[in-house]
């Protein structure tokens, strides 16, 4: 790979001011640019639910249908991304949340047939 210089980057560093200055009120989310994508910005939210992604997701009109849904950490943490453009730049929307843990059926019962 290539070398690269910082602006290289100005795609996504461009749609990320382009971003604060538009959407100021929205969830603040972790923001990732990389050399190994130059044309991307990707904002990822760690909470609870999806929430603060979808109100980005919305605020981007990007489609829900585009939704891409996945598990990881063995069944711990749900996963949602999407992406589309914004201000030129490749931009991606990546939600983490956990997966409640099974509460153990109560010794005794069983299931009723």
């Amino acid at each position: 790979m290539k070398a690269r210089i910082l602006s290289d980057l100005t795609g996504p560093v461009t749609a990320l001011i382009a971003l604060e200055a538009k959407f100021p009120h929205l969830p603040a989310p972790c923001v990732n640019l990389t050399t190994v994508f130059p044309d991307r910005l990707e904002l990822s939210f760690h909470y609870d639910d999806f929430t603060a992604f979808e109100t980005w997701r919305e605020a981007l009109n990007m489609p829900a249908a585009d939704v891409e849904h996945h598990v990881q950490g063995n069944g711990t943490t749900a996963v949602r991304t999407v992406h589309g453009l914004f201000a030129g730049a490749d931009t991606w929307l990546v939600g983490y949340a956990p997966i409640p843990a099974l509460e153990p059926v109560a010794a005794g019962l069983e299931a009723v047939s």
